[in-house]
């Protein structure tokens, strides 16, 4: 009788019958990862602007933290351990990947280009923070999140006060660079 229902059931009962078979843990992940999706989402886009590349970095990110999950004990908010192991995933693979040089095809041309002045500026943005080391990377990106100084310290692992130094240099070194 099961077997038939699960065949011609529709999706959302299918959908429904798939939680009804997880067990606490799994319901507690799943409604961890949906209420932080937009998180992991703005880490992996700052390792990348390619949709396909941003899913496979949410997909590993998502994985490393399900390993790490049964273990996670509560010592920080989640949201901070959402945030270190997403960065530490996204870090790992963008060095994997300056390691293997790929050359990527281009169509040369953009269908979706705007030319308005905040998208010019937050693509020249994007492009400078994407030159600067991962680590810096990630500073930036939690500062972009407005995260306080010593959230980010607990998430990169550093003290309070090193971050404001970083932060500071960073943003000298954005400033000096050339497009």
């Amino acid at each position: 009788m099961c077997d038939f229902f699960e065949r011609h059931a529709s999706n959302e009962q299918k959908s429904i019958l798939k939680i009804e078979k997880m067990n606490d843990l799994e319901k507690k992940f799943a409604q961890t990862i949906k209420e932080n999706k937009s998180t992991i989402y703005t880490v992996c886009y700052m390792f990348s602007k390619d949709a396909d590349e941003v899913n496979d970095l949410f997909q590993e990110s998502v994985i490393n933290m399900w390993r790490g999950f049964e273990g996670f004990e509560n010592r920080s908010d989640v949201k901070t351990w959402i945030y270190r192991v997403t960065l530490n995933t996204c870090i790992s693979l963008d060095r994997k990947k300056r390691r293997t040089a790929t050359e990527p095809l281009s169509m040369n041309i953009n269908l979706f280009e705007d030319h308005d002045k905040d998208t010019r500026q937050i693509d020249m943005l994007h492009k400078r923070i994407s030159r600067l080391q991962p680590f810096d990377r990630a500073i930036v990106l939690l500062w972009l999140e407005n995260m306080p100084y010593d959230e980010i310290a607990q998430v990169v692992g550093i003290s309070t006060s090193n971050v404001s130094t970083r932060l500071y240099r960073i943003k000298e070194q954005l400033k000096k660079m050339n497009d």
